[in-house]
């Protein structure tokens, strides 16, 4: 007999699963959310930047440039770094995501994805709201720093590219941006700020609030494997720590685990996984940082949390459970120590996170093709903690026949066939 029988059970309990948990929660259904570890925001939800990027217009590409792709083969491009003992298994992706990066594929999903991350601020104020947690969310925007005149020309060319999309910006001299961020070192030439993005202290704490809602609203929380979930006559059943669960409705909400679920079910989606890296670090003095500082010939960033100066690296290529490597955080820590003073590092090793990523940079929100009361909703890449909340909502919309808040068709599953 199962431990109880739910609407809906949602795998996962990052900010994907819980913001689905919730907007379903919210359209009256029952909903309990299964994750390994019992509890919210345990993997990437917790390490990434902070930034809610309202701004987002154009996905992380492949390097289509042979200079470019040179310098990225030959780990001297700083903005990642490649584990070659992987490069057999992550072949087939990286090729895949190489022809997907074409300059008209760039440009058709920046069209199709920026309904989705222009929604994303408002639906996480609602959220906020609800849960008591408006103080964890910051209106400072982030800036995009460059060192040199070629950066600042590269500067210029976003903004021109991004005028189009209606996105708020505003390019910063050196004396600019020394009064908006007064510790950046000198090798911080000028700067772009992005006013319209919403920023974090503390990304897990804020998943967490909103899972409490959840809990506080009547939903459940449970430790459990999502891979044992099957199918039943009604439905589906998952193996919990409290016993059987059984639900009328799946959501497969599982980031970059989703596959392991998924393909005994039949289903073979190019998921792969940009991996990366965060420190925290203690400041020199009395230097300060207001808002997250993007090194944008470098590719990380400086954040200021509730645990330090956060430095978040850019992609790590490797297979999903390789060890972790510091190889990257130690290439780019001298570099950040040029840009900010930073002091000693807070943690032993650095934390390991793992971004979902399908070869478009766009997620999977809908039906699964071959199961009925199937949902899928992962691959959020880098923006997993902007847009989990509103693709919650469509996601919600859909299980429950309501109309779409935007077009679901780029979103499908039916695009990898």
């Amino acid at each position: 007999m199962p431990l109880a029988k739910v609407d809906v059970v949602v795998l996962g309990a990052g900010i994907v699963g819980v913001s689905a948990a919730l907007h379903l929660q919210a359209r009256g259904r029952s909903v309990a959310i299964v994750d390994r570890s019992g509890a919210a925001a345990s993997e990437t939800s917790y390490g990434n930047t902070g930034i809610i990027q309202a701004e987002a217009v154009f996905p992380y590409t492949f390097p289509r440039k042979l200079g470019e792709i040179a310098l990225a083969a030959l780990n001297r491009d700083p903005r990642a770094h490649i584990r070659y003992s992987a490069l057999p298994s992550i072949a087939p992706w990286l090729w895949r995501y190489f022809l997907a990066s074409s300059p008209q594929n760039r440009i058709a999903i920046a069209n199709a994805a920026r309904p989705l991350n222009a929604a994303a601020l408002p639906e996480h104020r609602a959220f906020a709201k609800a849960a008591g947690a408006e103080a964890l969310l910051r209106d400072e925007g982030w800036i995009k720093v460059y060192r040199s005149e070629r950066g600042r020309q590269a500067a210029l060319a976003e903004i021109e590219e991004l005028r189009p999309f209606g996105v708020a910006s505003r390019v910063l001299d050196r004396a600019e941006l020394a009064a908006m961020e007064p510790h950046l070192t000198e090798a911080a030439a000028g700067g772009v700020h992005f006013s319209e993005p919403a920023t974090t202290s503390d990304p897990g704490a804020l998943v967490k609030a909103y899972a409490a809602l959840f809990r506080e609203r009547g939903g459940r929380l449970l430790n459990g494997d999502a891979r044992t979930l099957t199918t039943a006559a009604d439905g589906w059943s998952v193996a919990t720590a409290e016993g059987t669960l059984a639900a009328r409705e799946a959501v497969v909400a599982l980031g970059a685990w989703s596959s392991d679920v998924l393909v005994p079910l039949g289903y073979r989606f190019p998921l792969g996984v940009k991996r990366g890296y965060h420190m925290h670090y203690g400041a020199k003095g009395d230097a300060a940082l207001s808002r997250p500082v993007l090194d944008a010939e470098y590719g990380y960033v400086l954040t200021p949390m509730t645990r330090g100066i956060r430095l978040t690296t850019g992609a790590e290529f490797a297979r999903r459970d390789d060890k972790p490597s510091s190889a990257h955080l130690d290439r780019l820590e001298p570099v950040a120590r040029t840009l900010f003073p930073l002091a000693e590092r807070r943690q032993s090793e650095p934390w390991l996170g793992r971004r979902p990523c399908l070869p478009d940079m766009m997620p999977i929100i809908g039906p699964a093709p071959r199961h009925k009361s199937l949902w899928l909703d992962f691959g959020h890449h880098h923006l997993g903690l902007t847009l989990g909340p509103m693709s919650g909502r469509l996601l919600a919309e859909m299980m429950t026949g309501e109309k779409p808040s935007l077009d679901p068709r780029p979103f499908s599953a039916a695009r990898f066939g």
